[in-house]
């Protein structure tokens, strides 16, 4: 396992569980500073090292018609003040090789999306950014050769690297989660299990919108605790019904809470049970 690494004041492979959570986009600048403030505060309270995320831009949407979000200029301006104001690192994706060095300069993580784990360039210039690299793993990729996608990044220069596990896909329109692919991957680099897009129906809603079963985000992100990953990846809204992107997915804001209690719960046990063990 390689060795820890410091986001912000977030220490990543250390043994700690820290959080990844936001909206999935930019809805707007005061939405965005609400849910940073929001989950920042439940975070605090639970002593769970968070970052927040949420992208300017969702070029995958399912349909022309679906929010993408403000756009680069705007949404990294909106991500800096988040940053500024709530006093958090920032993560956010992007999709274009030549976007990274301006991204760069607003957020702290540069992710690379599940669509694009493969693309070289994309990797090697988010790997030259001097941030650290969350790269989410594939749907159509094992988790052993995600190895190719860390390696790619470490050659580049840059051995701040996590890889994020979100299903892989199952026949049409539907994920499973493989837990056996954490622990595999977390062989080669810090692990992050992202329980919303996990429970995604990918373009299975209606309207050509992606479904979910957001009831599952609960069991999923308990499961992968117990394997032993590093942090844990959930797009929490305030009202889901209402979310531009992804709300079929969403964790309820009101459910943080509760799910934070018994994931520090779960990491608890399995901590202890180790050292009991060694």
């Amino acid at each position: 396992m390689p060795s820890s690494f410091k986001i912000g004041d977030v220490t990543v492979g250390d043994g700690s569980l820290f959080l990844i959570a936001g909206p999935c986009v930019i809805e707007s600048e005061e939405h965005a500073i609400k849910m940073a403030e929001c989950i920042a505060g439940v975070a605090r309270a639970l002593k769970i090292p968070y970052i927040f995320k949420a992208s300017y831009d969702k070029a995958n949407r399912t349909s022309l018609k679906s929010y993408r979000g403000p756009g680069m200029k705007e949404g990294l301006a909106i991500l800096r003040k988040v940053a500024d104001a709530v006093h958090v690192p920032v993560l956010t994706d992007v999709h274009n090789a030549h976007d990274v060095a301006t991204v760069a300069e607003y957020v702290d993580v540069v992710q690379v999306p599940a669509f694009l784990c493969r693309q070289t360039d994309l990797l090697v210039a988010a790997a030259k950014s001097g941030r650290a690299v969350n790269i989410k793993k594939g749907q159509f990729v094992s988790p052993w050769d995600m190895r190719h996608a860390v390696e790619k990044v470490r050659e580049s220069g840059n051995e701040r690297v996590l890889l994020t596990e979100r299903g892989s896909s199952f026949g049409y329109n539907n994920l499973v989660v493989d837990m056996r692919s954490l622990p595999i991957m977390r062989k080669f680099a810090p692990v992050v299990f992202d329980a919303t897009h996990s429970v995604q129906l990918p373009s299975a809603g209606n309207d050509a919108q992606s479904g979910g079963q957001p009831e599952f985000i609960p069991m999923l992100a308990r499961a992968a605790v117990a394997a032993g990953v590093d942090g844990v990846f959930v797009e929490v809204h305030d009202n889901p019904a209402a979310a531009l992107s992804d709300g079929a997915n969403a964790l309820d804001l009101k459910w943080l809470r509760p799910v934070l209690d018994e994931l520090q719960a779960v990491h608890t046990a399995v901590t202890a049970a180790r050292g009991n063990a060694i």
